[in-house]
């Protein structure tokens, strides 16, 4: 009987599934399905947790989805058009208090040739048999890349910090002149991925850390599975875990996402420049939480002058916005998905009927002929991704308007990779998601369950609380410093795990063990 209920939840779960996709916030919306650039995949703001002893804050926003590592030869650099920005709302009001902004610069070096990244070994001289006007020993290839003035790298770009606080606008200097962003991890003939990635962790003046570059997407989900009326791998039933598949770090199922890239921005800064007080709050303080989001904008015009390159002016408009990584995905209406998009998180209560009474949850419960049973609405169990609330924010919290903002509690302090839970606070780690979000919080399965009503103690029953999509943990292994991300997979030698194959293990076992 209980296998029965459980498949007919999932009928309903695909209901919303289908039409919708479900893969963090890949494509969520038809405007960032047309505009791959300015697609925001993930954000993630968490305690940085290597040890440290000064408290800070890391925060990432991921960008342009499902990067194939050997679509040369142009890659997928950062957009110059774009205004990347991170965003923090520290007084309650869904406004933006502090604010980071990214803008890049990209230089062609190496215009002649047809690919933007090129390298071997010392270089590659013209052999005794090169026909003119090439002579024997003029170079060809160049050296493998391995720094940002090597002359393989033809594509490079640069970027500019900008931090805005209480209206001053302050530009950020690097120690070394410049910002780099590291491209993408071409093969291991053509560069050093990882000394890029070194070099281009930069760190500044006043405690903080920037990084930029193209990495290997921290998401992971079984989206095939999802994707086919969530015909995903559990031993119970589809999408339903059993306690050993809960509780283990490895995966049953394959990772759509693995071998993919994705572009990074990260940036670590004290907690202190992040309060409203200038403190490090404690836990308990109403000062503690801050709201974290991301967004995309592109000027208003854009002109093509053709042979001649595109000339873009007027005011910035929003394309993107990203806070929690379920909102848009899973609650908003296919509909109102671009306006929610463009939108501020100070008006989202105009979407406050997707947020308190989610269309998901009704047709989980009325698809199962009420065995899974919802909260009623309004959806109290809820408010804490919508507004600042416990067990998020402390008791007494300004709960301020709904707003789609990653709420993170600043006084709780990181705990220890090796005692992380990847269910963050439904698995009794108070660290983790939906207390800001680390890069291994498992996120889909959280969401799921949060859907559900576990939040709600008296629906933190089975099933609702053991959904789940069989994959537990990303297939490359996290780094535990800033910037936290793994490298971006090799274009020549990625690794795509496909369908019957048990997935990968984050770098505790084989890369790949079938």
């Amino acid at each position: 009987m209980r296998t029965t209920r459980a498949l007919l939840m999932l009928i309903a779960i695909a209901v919303l599934v289908g039409p919708h996709g479900y893969a963090a916030n890949h494509r969520e919306a038809p405007i960032t399905a047309l505009d791959h650039k300015a697609d925001i995949t993930d954000v993630y703001a968490f305690r940085s947790y290597d040890g440290d002893p000064t408290p800070k804050v890391t925060m990432i926003m991921s960008v342009d989805p499902l990067l194939e590592p050997a679509n040369g030869p142009n890659w997928f650099p950062f957009d110059p058009d774009i205004l990347y920005e991170i965003k923090i709302d520290n007084n309650n009001d869904a406004l933006a208090d502090i604010v980071f902004q990214f803008r890049f610069t990209t230089e062609q070096r190496l215009p002649n040739l047809f690919q933007v990244y090129a390298g071997a070994g010392s270089g590659i001289n013209a052999p005794t048999n090169s026909p003119p006007p090439v002579p024997p020993g003029t170079p060809i290839i160049p050296p493998k890349i391995t720094d940002f003035s090597s002359p393989g790298l033809g594509q490079r770009q640069s970027y500019r910090v900008t931090m805005i606080k209480g209206g001053v606008a302050t530009e950020l200097t690097s120690p070394t002149g410049s910002f780099f962003a590291v491209p993408a991890n071409v093969g291991p003939r053509t560069m050093d991925y990882g000394a890029l990635f070194n070099q281009a962790t930069y760190s500044l003046a006043g405690g903080i850390k920037v990084f930029a570059g193209t990495t290997d997407d921290a998401f992971w989900i079984d989206l095939g599975g999802a994707f086919d009326t969530l015909n995903v791998r559990a031993a119970i039933a589809p999408g339903v875990l059993s306690p050993a598949q809960d509780a283990a770090l490895v995966n049953i199922a394959p990772d759509t996402v693995s071998g993919y890239a994705v572009n990074s921005i990260a940036i670590e800064v004290p907690v202190s420049m992040l309060t409203s007080t200038g403190a490090v709050e404690p836990a308990s303080s109403t000062a503690a939480t801050i709201g974290v989001w991301a967004t995309t904008s592109r000027p208003r015009l854009l002109v093509r002058r053709s042979p001649l390159p595109a000339a873009s002016s007027g005011a910035w408009n929003q394309i993107q916005r990203m806070g929690n990584p379920l909102i848009n995905e899973l609650l908003i209406g296919t509909g109102y998905k671009d306006r929610f998009s463009m939108d501020q998180p100070k008006n989202d209560a105009q979407f406050a009927s997707f947020f308190l009474d989610p269309a998901l949850a009704r047709i989980l419960n009325a698809a199962t002929g009420g065995s899974l049973p919802i909260p009623s609405p309004p959806r109290v169990d809820l408010l804490p991704l919508v507004t600042y609330a416990p067990p998020i924010a402390a008791s007494g919290t300004t709960a301020g308007p709904i707003a789609d903002l990653l709420r993170l509690n600043t006084g709780v302090s990181p705990t220890a990779p090796v005692s992380a839970n990847r269910l963050g606070l439904l698995g009794g780690d108070p660290a983790g998601f939906p207390n800001g979000r680390r890069v291994f919080d498992d996120v889909t399965d959280i969401s799921l369950r949060a859907i559900a009503g576990v939040l709600n103690p008296s629906f933190n029953i089975f099933p609702n609380n053991a959904l789940g999509d069989g994959v537990n943990v990303n297939d490359a292994p996290y780094r535990m410093t800033f910037p936290y991300l793994a490298d971006a997979p090799s274009g020549r030698d990625r690794r795509h795990i496909d369908p019957g194959e048990p997935g990968c293990t984050a770098g505790a076992g084989a890369p790949c063990a079938l």
